[in-house]
């Protein structure tokens, strides 16, 4: 039977790609490259401590995404529509960035500088519970990995080009601003306005142009009181949808690891290696450039050969690089395996949101997609948990990086029991 909710257009799909192109500088720029390194080396008192600092905030944050994410999910689904849960937590991440213009170099703004990241972090992985749940209304079966790959590859294309935007304008001196300070580090602290900026222009056209479900008519209040009592209905019998919660579980631990390996890389390599902020953001460059192209390159492979074969085949590689990198004393041996673990971080990415589609039922689109965030959030505190034990304990960067390779290991391991949905039909 034809599923008559989905509404496929070209720009819709367009306009929902251009999401991932803006939400994307916030990723990259704030959590990943220039604040992250800015804030261990010029906010905190010493770089390990700066890098725990870091770690404490961001699993913070993550606690709270994933006690918040499955309840407003529920919600959503008996409320209907996704694009004011959308814009409301875009909202809260677009100030945050903004906010961190007032992060000043000294350790009396550490607080306000991790305050704001946390609540940051918050309104980005909210709003992507709600955006990722759209994907199902977007395109036929036989194209979600697709879609879904050109998304991520369009989101790493976005944060190459605010890296660009951040090397050559404000940070390597090719332009003189007047009325900048750089004694207090305004070149570096103007990338939170502009990351705010970005979001917010680039969000805008999946408002205009892609279809959103339909309201169903549900006041506000009893879709809370609906939403909590399908929760707890669904985490009661999660255990009966036996191919998610082992792919939940799966995706538990490597996404954890993943998500801390972006979390600290800039941090690490800037404090193991010695890299300089514009040295950061031309490896930033190279990093998106192969993410995106096998985020975009494994698209077709998704549909192909499916999601869960893509998604380890894409971790052992970078089970490889990501030991290789800890083991490099050089920055272009770093450099090397770095491209060949980043050029698997996108197929990562996209297969697991494309799989979770395929597996999902249609009516609990959105609430299954909250407990895809809890799954990815839940645990993940103990990433930065551990990174900032093992790196203090050691007072080594480098133990405490290693950490994240155990996640990747479990992750892969557990997700080799997970039985994909019908096969893919062929590729064309």
């Amino acid at each position: 039977m034809k599923d008559t909710t989905r509404r496929y257009t070209r720009r819709g799909v367009v306009a929902w790609c251009l999401y991932d192109w803006g939400n994307s500088a916030f990723s990259t720029i704030i959590l990943t490259f220039v604040f992250a390194a800015y804030f261990t080396e010029k906010i905190a008192i010493n770089k390990v401590l700066g890098m725990a600092q870091w770690a404490r905030a961001i699993a913070i944050a993550g606690l709270i995404i994933a006690v918040i994410s499955p309840f407003l999910g529920a919600i959503a689904d008996h409320e209907g529509r996704r694009k004011p849960w959308i814009a409301g937590f875009a909202a809260v991440s677009i100030l945050s960035a903004a906010l961190l213009w007032f992060a000043k170099p000294m350790p009396s703004f550490v607080t306000w500088t991790l305050v704001w990241l946390a609540v940051g972090v918050i309104g980005l992985e909210v709003s992507v519970v709600f955006y990722n749940a759209m994907l199902r209304d977007l395109a036929p079966d036989h194209y979600v990995g697709r879609i879904s790959g050109w998304a991520w590859g369009v989101g790493y294309l976005g944060g190459l080009c605010s890296l660009l935007l951040v090397l050559w304008i404000f940070i390597n001196g090719n332009w003189r601003w007047a009325w900048l300070d750089n004694s207090m580090s305004e070149s570096i602290r103007l990338c939170g306005p502009l990351v705010a900026i970005w979001y917010a222009v680039f969000a805008l056209p999946l408002f205009i142009w892609t279809p959103d479900t339909p309201s169903r008519g549900v006041r506000f209040k009893t879709a809370i009181q609906l939403g909590l009592k399908q929760l707890l209905h669904t985490l009661h019998t999660l255990p009966s949808y036996k191919e998610i919660l082992k792919f939940l579980l799966a995706r538990m631990l490597y996404i954890d690891g993943l998500n801390t390996i972006f979390a600290f890389g800039g941090i690490y390599a800037a404090g193991t290696l010695g890299m300089n902020f514009t040295q950061l953001i031309e490896f930033g460059i190279a990093m998106n450039v192969a993410a995106g192209i096998g985020a975009i390159g494994f698209a077709w492979v998704d549909d192909w050969i499916g999601a869960k074969t893509t998604i380890i085949i894409a971790l052992c590689v970078m089970l490889v690089s990501g030991t290789l990198m800890l083991l490099a004393h050089r920055p272009l041996l770093f450099w090397i395996f770095g491209m060949f673990l980043c050029l698997c971080v996108g197929p990562v990415q996209a297969a697991s949101r494309s799989l979770m589609v395929h597996l999902v039922p249609p009516h609990l689109v959105n609430e299954m997609f909250g407990l895809y965030a809890f799954s990815g959030k839940v645990t993940a505190f103990v990433g930065p948990w551990l990174v900032s034990i093992f790196t203090l304990q050691f007072d080594s960067q480098r133990v405490g990086m290693s950490t994240v390779m155990l996640m990747l290991l479990l992750g892969t391991l557990m997700l080799c029991f997970v039985k994909e949905p019908t096969p893919r039909p062929s590729l064309s």
